[in-house]
């Protein structure tokens, strides 16, 4: 597909996918520091040779080009934007203060290592009970980023206080899916209920010019769901809740 200029040109180019919550927070980085870059959008079934060449090691999405050198990973991209554009027009996505930059690391790897691999079985799960069981976990997980915000934020508007930090950047990629889990188990995770923190702060975060327009509709995502299920040879499933009635 042909790419799409956005902001505006420092030889920047991202390849991504626009389902991809690790391509939403490079896009969302990029936005943030007010960058001007090529968008292009790549297939998930015939990837193309600039994708392959650029990241030929894991042969994924996103790879930001800067000036014909390929950076490859999601988080990796993200901390490269906040460090070759200090001047850019956003503030810092990474703390100052060493210590502070290393909370702000360790909760996004939390997120990297906990709430993605914890949720991959509701995209993907072979039966409603396993995808109910996983979303559950997902809620665990949430609750205790909701105790994160609390400490890290500080009373603050957001993870990085004043500011989009790291850790927002990082989580506020996988808003759309989280919001898209009732629609595709029935079970509600993003829940004010229960985490009124979170959820208030992602209304924040969704609110934000960097952000408008790259979260993707829950129908939409829904959608991608089924396909990519049937993609996989796996059974299109209900939601559980509905399966009970």
């Amino acid at each position: 597909m042909a790419g799409e200029a956005t902001g505006g040109g420092q030889g920047l180019t991202l390849l991504g996918l626009w389902a991809s919550p690790f391509v939403i927070r490079a896009r969302i980085a990029l936005n943030l520091k007010g960058l001007t870059y090529v968008y292009t959008e790549e297939s998930l079934y015939d990837k193309s040779e600039l994708l392959l060449n650029s990241n030929p090691v894991l042969k994924k999405v996103p790879v930001l080009i800067h000036d014909g050198k390929p950076v490859c990973e999601s988080q990796i991209i993200v901390q490269y934007i906040d460090e070759a554009f200090p001047s850019g027009g956003g503030a810092p996505i990474l703390p100052s203060d060493p210590y502070d930059r290393a909370v702000a690391r360790f909760w996004a790897s939390y997120v990297e290592d906990k709430l993605y691999s914890t949720w991959v079985p509701v995209f993907r799960g072979r039966t409603a009970e396993e995808r109910v069981e996983a979303a559950t976990q997902v809620f665990a997980v949430l609750e205790t980023l909701e105790q994160a915000f609390k400490e890290c934020s500080k009373g603050k508007t957001f993870f990085g206080g004043d500011t989009v930090g790291l850790v927002d950047v990082v989580l506020g990629g996988h808003l759309g899916w989280l919001y898209a889990t009732e629609a595709i188990c029935g079970v509600k995770v993003v829940d004010a209920a229960k985490t009124p923190l979170l959820v208030a702060w992602a209304e924040r975060f969704c609110a934000l010019d960097a952000v408008k327009g790259l979260i993707p509709d829950v129908e939409r995502l829904v959608e991608y769901n089924k396909a990519r299920r049937a993609g996989l040879g796996l059974p299109l499933l209900l939601p559980y809740m509905e399966l009970q009635q």
